[in-house]
């Protein structure tokens, strides 16, 4: 299926309506078509990796192409520059996730991007350096967890920052770094409690619900089956 091929597709699956609703959900409603991720998927899949295919979506400007750009990329072709002008172009949290828990996070400078990103202004921007530590958490399974224990400083230290689409993304990364194993499962409660400690409404909030996730039976049940 070329470029071509791709937008007709689109069209053709487009909904208006599905377009208002996901405005509700704070996703951006401009060159969007509302096609929905359960019908972006099964196209990637006919589609296979293609990076050079997937530069050209995501230069469409069309939300959905650049969603689908984020399925069909080969991680191994990703360069730290297509990363940072790809992340200037976040407009939404859903393709900041997506690119990021999809593909980004497969990539060899990942890592460095996290460091990177969370010293960023833009929202975002800065969202994203926390969507790749969710997404390391669940792929990387070669990391070991100093690594991550690594983050949680870095977590800490953010979790100030009041913007809506960051402070969820630090929550995001904080739980999921402590639902990657036992050890790590100890090491972000601690770290929810010191953040829960800091004189800051959005720090609380992050931290609380860390907390309530972390040490919740389901949770510690995983643990204690290993």
């Amino acid at each position: 299926m070329n470029y071509d091929e791709i937008m007709k597709r689109l069209n053709e699956l487009a909904n208006p309506e599905s377009v208002k609703g996901m405005a509700r959900y704070g996703i951006n409603p401009n060159n969007n078509y509302g096609v929905s991720i359960y019908q972006l998927r099964p196209i990637a899949q006919e589609i296979g990796k293609n990076h050079d295919l997937a530069l050209k979506l995501w230069a469409s400007k069309i939300h959905d192409a650049r969603l689908l750009a984020c399925f069909i990329d080969d991680p191994s072709k990703v360069t730290g520059e297509q990363m940072d002008s790809w992340a200037k172009d976040f407009d939404s949290w859903d393709i900041c996730d997506q690119a990021c828990t999809s593909l980004f996070d497969l990539t060899y400078i990942a890592w460095d991007k996290v460091f990177e990103w969370a010293e960023k202004k833009q929202e975002f921007v800065k969202r994203g350096a926390f969507s790749l530590i969710a997404g390391l958490s669940v792929h990387d399974k070669e990391s070991g967890d100093e690594k991550f224990e690594k983050l949680l400083p870095l977590i800490k230290r953010h979790s100030t920052d009041e913007r809506n689409y960051v402070k969820k993304a630090v929550n995001w990364a904080l739980r999921n770094i402590g639902k990657r194993n036992a050890s790590l499962n100890k090491k972000a409660i601690k770290t929810a409690e010191e953040i829960q400690k800091i004189d800051s409404k959005t720090a609380r909030w992050i931290a609380s619900d860390a907390i309530k996730e972390l040490t919740s039976e389901k949770i510690q049940k995983r643990f204690k089956n290993k």
